[in-house]
């Protein structure tokens, strides 16, 4: 880990396959983003005549074993549905091994619900907490005769968008972009004039789809990338994008990320929403329209504007501490929100300090210091503190906090500053 920290507020897979640089230090997909379960990317296809294969959700095994009898298939997949990747290599708490499994039977498919409903799912992507699994997806078993790769990403370098397409699906897209890179094909979207049927067949001919398989692969394409804009997604994301034995393109599996700040037009992706797979704390601030990100160091910041949080963050790397959070209280914070900021920040245990960095210009100083005040007052705060207010009222703010009676340091500079709480954290 480099010395400063630089942290990228947008999907870092996207960024990376788009071909932007952003060092990061935890990928901040939840930023911005608002992400659903596989089975309701299906729902999203359904709707936008996105081929996929047949299938429902279940919440019982009951349910599961009924889905499975309903399709009347010789075979049907039972897919634990989380938040995360690596499903099938992941391991339930309760010693079963996978989260996808082919079933056989409607009986078959009810005793791997039954192993995975109200079970813990720890795979590589959920840490070792894991998740815990509330339902499963039954689908029609496809036989699969090649897997690709296929994506839609918001792509900041060109102010338009971004298809990315590999003839190596199935696989982690990273390392084929860091291995083989030939292998995959980017498509720049112009902003205005949308997806191009050319684009489409140009598309195809990478992925080695002729014939009738090139014609579906351009309605597929076509038809996703109006979910992308008609949803305002900031990714979509098919792996794999299949061929079947029987000579259907279909997208097996999908992860969605939407942009939060055009969620208020889509009431009906809000009601997606699964807070039970998101940070408690990053759900808390969310309802207080704070825009917090947990990461796993021990001082937390609270900061108002997301490129001066950023700055805090890497001089308090720079200084040998760790950040343990990403808070922007936003340029015309309340005084209930900046208490809402510090509960939320007080509720992480590993915090030992808190480095307050605030640049009045919108926000006035002293609205900072009182909420500071009240949230003292309302929860014991026993860890250092360290305070640097700047800017718009600055004076009455540093007064309210002087005369406050709180045990706190003061600091005029964001070095000041950052040097102040790293040793109050070290006990210097």
């Amino acid at each position: 880990m480099p010395s400063a920290l630089f942290l990228c507020p947008a999907n870092s897979r996207s960024e990376t396959l788009a071909g932007n640089a952003c060092s990061i230090y935890k990928p901040l997909s939840a930023f911005h983003t608002m992400n659903i379960h596989e089975y309701q990317a299906r729902e999203l296809f359904g709707k936008f005549g996105v081929a996929t294969q047949p299938g429902r959700v279940a919440s019982t095994a009951e349910e599961a074993e009924k889905i499975t009898t309903e399709l009347g298939t010789k075979q049907v997949i039972v897919k634990a549905q989380i938040h995360a990747g690596g499903r099938g290599k992941g391991t339930f708490t309760n010693g079963f091994k996978g989260g996808v499994h082919l079933a056989g039977s409607p009986a078959e498919a009810r005793g791997f619900a039954e192993k995975m409903l109200g079970q813990t799912l720890v795979t590589h992507q959920t840490g070792p907490d894991g998740k815990l699994v509330g339902k499963v997806f039954v689908g029609e078993a496809v036989d699969i005769s090649k897997e690709l790769y296929f994506a839609i990403l918001q792509d900041r370098a060109t102010s338009g968008y971004t298809i990315i397409a590999s003839t190596e699906g199935g696989v982690n897209i990273e390392e084929v972009a860091e291995h083989t890179p030939e292998k995959i094909t980017r498509e720049h979207i112009h902003p205005t004039l949308g997806f191009q049927s050319y684009q489409g067949r140009k598309l195809a001919v990478a992925l080695g789809l002729r014939g009738p398989l090139m014609n579906q692969a351009v309605k597929l394409f076509t038809n996703l990338f109006k979910l992308f804009l008609s949803a305002d997604c900031s990714m979509v994301e098919i792996n794999p994008l299949v061929i079947t034995k029987d000579g259907r393109l279909m997208a097996l599996d999908a992860k969605f990320n939407f942009d939060d700040n055009a969620l208020f037009r889509h009431p009906e992706i809000v009601a997606m929403r699964d807070k039970s797979e998101e940070d408690p704390r990053e759900v808390a601030a969310s309802e207080f329209n704070l825009n917090y990100i947990g990461l796993d160091g021990n001082i937390a910041c609270l900061v108002n504007g997301a490129g001066l949080a950023m700055a805090t963050m890497d001089i308090i790397q720079h200084y040998g501490g760790k950040p343990a959070n990403f808070l922007d209280v936003g340029g015309g914070a309340s005084k209930e929100q900046v208490t809402a900021a510090f509960k939320i920040i007080l509720s992480d245990a590993a915090v030992k300090g808190i480095l307050v960095n605030i640049f009045g210009g919108i926000m006035d100083c002293d609205v900072i210091a009182n909420g500071i005040v009240a949230a003292a007052k309302e929860v014991s705060i026993k860890i250092p503190l360290v305070v640097r207010l700047e800017g718009n009222n600055v004076a009455a703010g540093k007064k309210t906090l002087a005369t406050s009676g709180l045990a706190l340091l003061g600091a005029d500079t964001l070095d000041d500053a950052a040097q102040k709480i790293v040793a109050a954290v070290k006990g210097v």
